[in-house]
């Protein structure tokens, strides 16, 4: 299987950027020709990018860069010079070029900025080769949450470049490989719930579910009074096509009812037991029933455009989707808000939100380590962390950023996203299986994916699923 099975949807990265103002309409159009969009899609895309222009704060007419305060403490690195890999090129692109030139001014370091990529997948490649051939041309580098195992041959441990700065416990977690700190926590993204405020409100809900079961029993009941006049309506629409949303939507499903992470960190396959089983069961009940069928096949802007259209009670997506749900042409706008994603009833069941995000790695074959580590530990420092966040809208993995009055001021909606990340998180099992990820992603959503269309049983296809688990997990 190729990385590019497990890698972020194109569309929908797109789909993200737009709506950030992290890419320029002619930049949009670009992409969406070599994707081959339809002019549905295209124009969907370029109003969400109209809508976050015009909504845009003064502060985002400042220079990239205007609200970075620099961190105490930084060497004089005069006459050393670095190379870091960081964002496309792009409307971020600006933005990690300040942080580049004022980390040189305060250190008297260069730092050549290299534009990473558009493409993860060709990005990920770029990085692989150079680390195979020992190269010293990147110093540092971003690399994706699903990524540490595969550079953990390559990379310097980064634990003491952490200090006292406190990241989110489960994001540090999953960059450490063999006690070894691969990356240090940049930016992050989860899963979320979505739901109707003013449809609880209708039905005589006081608040959100806190269960799977229970989002099971309000999406019934909703369902059950909307399609009476509105026969589009379903209860919940999540991501269920077979591709990477799968994994992690079933990650969240497995997890959250104490039914283990697919393989633990000790290369252990868990997959194959009664608690997860269930919860793809219960899955398995909602299609076609509070889901549409055609869920099967949603990807984000699938489940998304329901949603947003007025015609779902619950969803579940990244938080991304809350700024477009909040827009001033959404038929909801003023009638949603967001949460945790629920949790199952077994034994050890919590709530369980996948991680995605972007990190800091520095080479091992680096010619100035020293200098490379500071340039990163410089990067995801609260300062840094918090301009990121007023500029970019980029969620920080710093938990005290979230109480920040300055990032709420530009962000309202993060202050309900500090429990998802310091309790609620989940990470997919990249670490154990470094570079054999794909495969194992693959197998899994396939597998889920069966189990959702009925075209398996869930009990002797969840057998299959973790004997071929086992299988990949012996060639790690």
């Amino acid at each position: 299987m190729s990385v590019k099975q497990y890698l972020p949807n194109p569309v929908n990265e797109l789909m993200k950027d737009a709506y950030t103002g992290r890419a320029s309409r002619r930049d949009i159009v670009k992409r969406g020709g070599v994707l081959g969009l339809s002019a549905t899609m295209m124009g969907t895309i370029l109003g969400a990018h109209k809508a976050a222009a015009q909504d845009a704060t003064p502060a985002a007419e400042q220079p990239a860069g205007w609200s970075i305060v620099m961190p105490e403490g930084l060497p004089d690195l005069t006459g050393i010079t670095i190379s870091a890999m960081l964002a496309a090129d792009g409307t971020g692109a600006p933005f990690d070029q300040a942080m580049c030139d004022k980390f040189a001014e305060a250190t008297g370091a260069t730092v050549n900025y290299l534009k990473g990529a558009e493409s993860a997948t060709e990005r990920l490649t770029f990085l692989q080769q150079t680390m195979a051939a020992q190269s010293s041309d990147v110093d540092v580098a971003q690399i994706d949450v699903i990524w540490p195992g595969i550079f953990a041959a390559h990379a310097v441990d980064l634990t003491d470049q952490v200090g006292d700065v406190e990241f989110f416990e489960r994001i540090q977690e999953n960059n450490t490989v063999d006690g070894v700190l691969v990356g240090l926590p940049w930016f992050t993204d989860a899963g979320l719930l979505y739901y109707r405020t003013d449809l609880l409100e209708k039905y005589g809900f006081e608040g959100p579910p806190t269960t799977w079961q229970e989002l099971t029993d309000m999406a019934t009941v909703i369902v059950e009074g909307e399609v009476a006049t509105n026969s589009a309506f379903t209860g919940f629409t999540f991501q269920g096509g077979a591709y990477e949303g799968l994994t992690c939507n079933a990650l969240e499903w497995q997890f959250s009812n104490g039914g283990g992470g697919i393989i633990e960190p000790d290369g252990t396959v868990t997959v194959n037991n009664d608690q997860a089983k269930a919860m793809f069961d219960l899955a398995a009940s909602w299609v076609g029933t509070i889901s549409p069928e055609a869920v099967t096949g949603y990807m984000e802007e699938d489940a998304r455009g329901v949603w947003q259209g007025g015609n779902a009670a619950f969803m579940r997506n990244w938080p991304y989707a809350y700024v477009l749900s909040a827009a001033d042409d959404s038929v909801i706008k003023d009638g949603f808000d967001i949460t945790q994603l629920p949790m199952g009833e077994g034994e050890g069941a919590t709530h369980a939100a996948t991680l995605g995000g972007w990190q800091m790695f520095v080479s091992n074959y680096s010619e100035n380590p020293d200098a490379a580590k500071a340039f990163a530990k410089y990067a995801v420092s609260p300062e840094m962390q918090k301009a990121h966040a007023i500029e970019r809208s980029l969620l920080p993995t710093i938990g005290s950023l979230y109480q920040d009055p300055d990032v709420l001021a530009a962000n309202p909606f993060f202050e309900q996203l500090f429990d998802v990340f310091s309790s609620g998180s989940v990470a997919r099992p990249s670490t154990p299986s470094a570079d054999l990820y794909g495969e194992v992603s693959l197998e899994y959503y396939t597998a889920i994916n069966e189990v959702l269309t009925g075209a398996a049983e869930t009990g002797p296809r969840v057998e299959d699923l973790a004997a071929s688990l086992e299988d990949i997990m012996a060639d790690v």
